[in-house]
């Protein structure tokens, strides 16, 4: 709520740094800080109220809030304006992103930019660059162990190129998302090698402690992360003779959010982002950047405290930008970091759809969409404004985190469902045609993880193996299928680099002793060209993966219903293998339908009727070409395999 006492305040506070603001910049500026200002300071006591430095820093973050839109140039608080509107930007339908490393991909940010067209041509205009901040190359967890936060790893190329990449995508209509590490540091970051050297400031910037006693009341009930590659949450120090809390990587520090001087100091981090342009900000592994002893330490409530903070800030300097969590925990637990309470909406703007991606994999190994259907419910909850993630694959493995009551309401045993999709997928199931590994595999629980390409998991690679033509067209049907649902089910679908040529997994990491403990780099291809270019030559794999792909991309951004203003509604398909659902706004809609069997089924034509469409209305699926009409209950729509249909009436 807006104050008038606190908009002289901040008045007052830019007077005297005798800032040359434009006054109406100005004016818009003060009126959004203090409409937020009183929140700010309500979520900041309520995690700091009883710290030694509360006072101090609280006064930094006020200095940092005016400094950051100091800093915004013109261009972009011209974006922000252009970025607001009656639904947010990120849930426009003609949004569709790609994830890449910058290095995998091509070679550095100036090789970026010439292949922005080969973006653009697919149809891409949204695009996550993986890690790009220094951290150390033989220890560096894919670039998540930042060792500074504004040095670009050189390799990519300097923090001027970035920002002449990011000012060039703007100008072709282009989005950026880029990852900002909260939770850990590397322990070769400024931060960490002080405080192993014993300077007390930086010390209370982690938890170090001097013997076992609290690691091990910690341990008591944290998960292990990594149990097979980095077991146990701490890591012994020798410089300082402390153990420090490294819940991923020995050599990942955690940061010590209790302690508000860590809070200012990555806040200011993060209008550095903004600054430099970023439109989404992906906020990595928030679910851990609160400990307690006594608790998982994931998840906690001062974690969503910490994020609404953080969205409060940023929307007073750079409204224009978003922010993801990347909270890939159960589907209950995902939906609270779109904020709960009177932050509904207030907290982080987009998350990962994981559980559907998750779902997506189940129903493709077992041709049954009931795992999927019984989760759906949940994922519904999200509330109007926000949106989600949608991806088949990414940089990360395959978690099968989603409930067992899903997978108990479906009919199976959960125990021996999740058996069954880890040995399907690893190749181990009979007549199985996945080509992919475990990973994370936790011998106290059994639990794991999968690895693997999207097309190597649908079945490419063992087609090609075999030299089985059959096959190789099955597999692609699944790749398609799998990408279609992804692109029209609601939020920004993003494809994962190397997918939209049919990239195999790549087992050359096996030879670098800087990859070879993670099994996930087999799905972080190196992109060759040359093949590339094969997506031209028609009848090739390549061609017809990319052309497919493409054709999707452009008929969701050729159809405004795509946009994500909570406009979906599952239909009961009364058919284990197929999975249905509408898109609608106030005077149309779109009818999705996927087959994840493998073999011909029918659909009897009710469920068009139950949506809706009476009988004899002209359709046509947009997708083939099709024109047909709504027929008799008694009658039947055949889909086959791994077939899918995109209905309009016409």
């Amino acid at each position: 709520m807006y104050q008038e006492s606190i908009y002289q305040f901040l008045s007052q506070k830019i007077n005297d740094r005798k800032i040359p603001f434009n006054e109406e910049e100005c004016i818009s500026f003060l009126m959004r800080v203090s409409s937020n200002f009183d929140v700010i300071h309500q979520l900041y006591l309520s995690l700091y109220h009883n710290h030694p430095k509360r006072g101090d820093c609280f006064e930094a973050l006020t200095e940092i809030l005016i400094e950051g839109f100091q800093k915004r140039s013109q261009a972009l608080r011209q974006l922000d304006i252009q970025k607001k509107g009656v639904t947010p930007w990120f849930t426009r339908s003609d949004l569709v992103g790609m994830s890449l490393y910058v290095d995998r991909f091509c070679m550095n940010l100036s090789d970026l930019r010439q292949k922005l067209e080969y973006l653009l041509d697919l149809g891409v205009n949204f695009v996550h660059l993986m890690p790009l901040m220094q951290s150390p190359q033989e220890a560096s967890d894919g670039g998540y162990a930042v060792s500074d936060f504004r040095k670009v790893e050189s390799r990519f190329g300097t923090i001027e190129q970035l920002e002449a990449l990011i000012g060039e995508m703007h100008s072709k209509g282009m989005y950026l998302m880029l990852d900002i590490v909260l939770n850990h540091t590397s322990d070769q970051h400024e931060w960490a090698r002080r405080a192993s050297a014993g300077e007390q400031q930086f010390v209370e910037y982690f938890y170090m402690y001097d013997d076992r006693e609290i690691p091990n009341d910690f341990e008591k009930t944290m998960p292990d992360i990594f149990p097979d590659s980095s077991p146990g949450s701490f890591t012994f120090d020798a410089q300082s003779g402390k153990w420090v809390m490294s819940v991923f990587n020995s050599y990942q520090w955690d940061l010590n959010f209790t302690n508000p001087e860590v809070f200012v100091r990555m806040m200011e981090h993060i209008l550095f982002y903004a600054n430099l342009g970023v439109d989404v900000l992906r906020i990595d592994a928030p679910a851990f950047i609160w400990k307690k002893i006594g608790t998982t330490c994931q998840n906690l409530p001062e974690a969503h405290t910490i994020l609404q903070l953080i969205k409060h800030c940023v929307q007073s300097v750079a409204p224009g930008l978003a922010l993801l969590g990347e909270a890939i925990v159960a589907p209950a637990e995902i939906l609270k970091y779109f904020g709960t309470g009177s932050f509904v909406g207030r907290e982080c703007d987009l998350a990962y759809n994981a559980t559907q991606m998750a779902l997506q994999w189940d129903a493709l190994a077992t041709g049954d969409v009931r795992v999927m259907m019984a989760a759906q419910k949940e994922l519904l909850k999200k509330p109007f404004g926000t949106t989600w993630i949608t991806y088949t694959r990414c940089h990360d493995d395959i978690g099968l985190g989603y409930d067992d009551t899903m997978i108990q309401e479906a009919g199976f045993q959960p125990a021996r469902h999740r058996e069954f999709l880890k040995e399907y997928y690893s190749g181990k199931f009979p007549g199985s045609p996945a080509r992919g590994a475990l990973f994370g595999v936790n011998p106290k629980t059994n639990d794991a993880r999968i690895s693997g390409t999207l097309a190597s998991l649908c079945g490419l690679e063992f087609a090609l193996e075999k030299n089985r033509p059959e096959e190789v067209d099955l597999s692609i049907n699944k790749i398609i299928l799998m990408q279609a649902q992804s692109l029209f089910i609601g939020g920004i679908p993003v494809l994962f680099y190397g997918d939209e040529c049919g990239y195999l997994n790549a087992y050359s990491y096996q030879k670098d002793p800087a990859k070879n403990y993670d099994n996930r780099w087999m799905h972080r291809p190196e992109i060759n060209w040359e093949k590339n270019q094969i997506r031209k030559k028609k009848g090739s794999i390549e061609h017809r993966i990319f052309t497919q792909t493409q054709k999707l991309i452009r008929i969701r951004k050729a159809n405004s219903i795509f946009s994500d203003t909570s406009n979906l509604a599952w239909l009961p398909c009364h058919n284990i293998h197929v999975a249905g659902f509408k898109r609608y706004d106030a005077s149309e809609s779109i009818i999705c339908l996927f087959n994840f069997s493998a073999n011909k089924t029918g659909l009897t034509w009710f469920v068009l009727k139950d949506a809706g469409w009476p009988e004899q209305t002209k359709i046509r699926d947009v997708w083939s070409g099709l024109e047909t009409e709504v027929g008799k209950d008694d009658q039947h729509l055949v889909l086959n395999p791994y077939q899918f249909i995109i209905f309009v009436k016409i």
